[in-house]
């Protein structure tokens, strides 16, 4: 004890400034660093869950890999502890560089590769084992300024390292994500963690430095925060030729929305596409199929007044209002934004009609299912047109639960149709969809109609296998009762493209002959996840 006691003497000596200052110093770096690494975790997540999709399958991969490549990193920096400052300097450049450009990274592999999921995973280890390193690094180094126990060492290390991931998890999406894009978010990151490791050592423990690496630390340091600042200039044109290499050379409209982000392409009413996301929700060549099948079989009886979940492209509005009859149609979309462009956008208005421009049409900003337990109801027909079951942040919405609140919503005798995912290309999801509608006490009808491309994620060349072959639609009409519902049109239905009775006949033989014993999906057991 007293030869460490010494040696620490001897070592405070060594630094330019008080040990009590030198102390503070350090763990304003632990501060930093962590606030930058969680972000780097975060925007890991963020984007993986965008550009692959199930939020909950991409979080597990990076912080599963993050947190085991972490434990060897810590492994790995013990052969650095005689060479703490110059080894802590060179992780941190090196964190900043691969951090603040992961993002970046990740994004171009799947523009123009077209696959992200081993970049996300290199990505995700890369990280991780460079964060790892930094504790006992850092550990090592604040023994070298101060002579407190290990134990209050570790304990004011670690909560400088919570506090810090703690502002950087609340930065991310409050601040960083909706003002500087995920991007150019990142790379910012990463300077500021280059500047706050490469600062701590150039200075504070400038006497541990022998020339040759304090040059080195030097060249390093401003080489990547010159590269990441190079990049930052050139964000916009890189987004510009990665979003052509995505949606191709007719990109109109490309907004990221609080929610999401929204994208438009094709400049007439029979070219239009809209993405969500970086899927293709609607393509002006065939949406008629899907939103015909969608909303006519569910007009089939009163329709006096129309509740439509989702939808804020306004096409199955389009189709509701084209009935005389309907009195009111109530339309919750939680993003703005869309309903925003459907309004506004001269493509995507005329495509709708111009629903928004009907009375009858009353849109709500809101989340669907905490709309409806408000209470709301006496709805003569339910539409729920709504993201891909598959989308983990869709799966409260097809829920069993949900399907419950959707029951009160509806009057006596009235009828909910769901928008379930292609039958034939994924069966287990429609097939739950509909076990999950009849747990809510409903009977069900199910139906499927052909369709050609919307619905799936778009690809480097905007047309990916899936989306090239005719995978369909599949729908689930349901009623309060013991009977199912006739699927069929109404009398006063309007002239329809392409449904018939005919069709919708085929269409119940289509689905049934598909049909497989799955159960229903709850709040608490979730039973949705994205078939091959």
């Amino acid at each position: 004890m007293i030869d460490q006691q010494v040696s620490l003497r001897g070592s405070a000596a060594r630094i330019p400034v008080r040990p009590r200052t030198g102390r503070l110093l350090v763990l304003a770096a632990v501060f930093i660093c962590a606030a930058c690494g969680l972000v780097y975790e975060l925007e890991l997540v963020a984007l993986a869950s965008y550009l692959i999709g199930d939020s909950v399958t991409q979080a597990s991969v990076v912080l599963s890999v993050m947190v085991f490549a972490m434990g060897i990193g810590s492994l790995l920096a013990k052969r650095l502890r005689g060479h703490a400052a110059v080894g802590f300097g060179l992780i941190e450049a090196g964190l900043a560089l691969i951090g603040g450009s992961s993002a970046l990274v990740l994004y171009a592999s799947f523009a123009w590769i077209g696959e992200s999921r081993f970049a996300l995973v290199g990505f995700s280890l890369a990280i991780g084992v460079l964060i790892g390193a930094e504790i006992p690094l850092l550990m090592t180094l604040i023994q070298r300024v101060d002579r407190q126990d290990a134990g209050g060492t570790v304990a004011d290390l670690f909560a400088a390292d919570y506090v810090g991931a703690l502002v950087g998890g609340l930065a991310f999406p409050f601040l960083l994500l909706p003002v500087l894009g995920q991007l150019t978010g990142a790379l910012l990151t990463g300077m500021v963690n280059a500047a706050a490791g490469g600062a701590l050592v150039l200075w504070v423990f400038r006497r541990d430095l022998t020339p040759r690496s304090r040059w080195l630390l030097i060249v390093v340091n401003v080489s990547v925060i010159a590269l990441l600042a190079t990049a930052t200039l050139l964000d916009d044109d890189f987004e510009r030729a990665a979003r052509r290499a995505v949606y191709g050379d007719e990109v109109r409209v490309a907004v990221q929305t609080d929610v999401q982000e929204v994208v438009l392409t094709g400049t007439g009413r029979s070219s239009l596409d809209l993405y969500l996301d970086g899927r293709l929700r609607v393509s002006a060549q065939d949406e008629y199929r899907y939103h015909e099948a969608l909303v006519h079989p569910a007009m089939d009886g009163r329709h006096t007044r129309v509740l439509i979940l989702g939808g804020g492209d306004g096409l199955a509005a389009r189709e509701v209002l084209r009935y005389p009859d309907v009195r009111s149609v109530t339309l919750v979309e939680i993003d703005p934004g869309v309903t925003r462009l459907a309004r506004t956008d001269p493509a995507l208005s005329a495509l709708n009609a111009h629903a928004y421009r009907d009375p009858r049409l009353t849109a709500v900003t809101a989340d669907a299912f905490n709309w409806l337990r408000a209470g709301r109801g006496g709805y003569d027909v339910v539409i729920s047109d709504l993201p891909d079951p598959g989308i983990t942040a869709s799966t409260k919405l097809y829920s069993a639960e949900f399907y419950g609140l959707v029951a009160e919503a509806l009057a006596p005798g009235g009828r909910l149709v769901v928008h379930g995912g292609p039958p034939n290309a994924r069966p287990r999801t429609f097939w739950t969809v509909e076990a999950s509608v009849r747990a809510a006490g409903l009977s069900t009808r199910p139906y499927g109609v052909s369709g050609r491309r919307a619905g799936f994620a778009a690809g480097p060349d905007r047309t990916p296998d899936r989306a090239r072959a005719p995978l369909g639609w599949g729908f689930v009409l349901a009623r309060p009762g013991p009977r199912a519902p006739a699927l069929g049109l109404s009398r006063r239905a309007p002239k329809l493209r392409s449904l018939t009775e005919g069709v919708l006949a085929g269409a119940a033989r289509y689905a049934e002959r598909g049909r497989l014993p799955e159960q229903a999906s709850t709040l608490v057991h979730p039973r949705y996840w994205e078939e091959p």
